[in-house]
């Protein structure tokens, strides 16, 4: 390396270093600066405080086996009434909607619809078992069924039309 390479390399590391100081000196000028005046004017700031008010309120969960009505996910106002005409109102709906996700193939071992083998061990264990699996949701050695299918805003009342309606499928 020559003498003349060298002695650009370290007037040229020099003006970097002095322009990384001025940064970091900028930097911390404005932190403090922002931190005496932002603070105070942020906290005071209308849109600010609702914004943190909203995400701050009580959080809302679904437990397996309780009524979860309450708990509809609330939608964009545009698509308001979309969502809420899709909610089925009975057994064959939620089957539709919900249960034919899985129970049309037999995804994550769900029992095919209409498949009498399927059914039979399941229909054996009797009614109250069927609904309360599809409730609370069940893992079993070949799959897992969540609660409600998934579908927390279901009522108990439409998952067990939804049971009832498979089950009519196979008898």
């Amino acid at each position: 390396m020559s003498k003349q390479d060298s002695k650009f390399f370290n007037v040229f590391s020099l003006v970097l270093g002095i322009l990384i100081v001025i940064t970091l000196v900028l930097f911390a000028f404005a932190r403090s600066v922002g931190k005496n005046t932002q603070s105070a004017h942020l906290l005071t700031e209308p849109k600010y405080v609702a914004a943190v008010e909203q995400n701050i309120t009580a959080a809302k969960v679904a437990v397996a086996g309780q009524d979860n009505s309450a708990l509809a996910i609330q939608p964009l106002a545009g698509v308001a009434a979309a969502v809420a005409s899709a909610l089925p109102t009975d057994g064959a709906g939620v089957y539709e909607t919900v249960c034919s996700a899985c129970h049309l193939n037999g995804i994550g071992g769900a029992p095919h619809s209409g498949n009498k083998a399927d059914w039979a061990p399941r229909i054996a264990q009797g009614t109250a078992t069927l609904y309360k699996h599809a409730i609370e949701g069940y893992k079993g050695k070949n799959g897992y069924m969540p609660p409600k299918g998934g579908r927390a805003d279901l009522t108990d009342d439409l998952v067990k039309a939804a049971v009832d309606h498979m089950v009519a499928k196979v008898q």
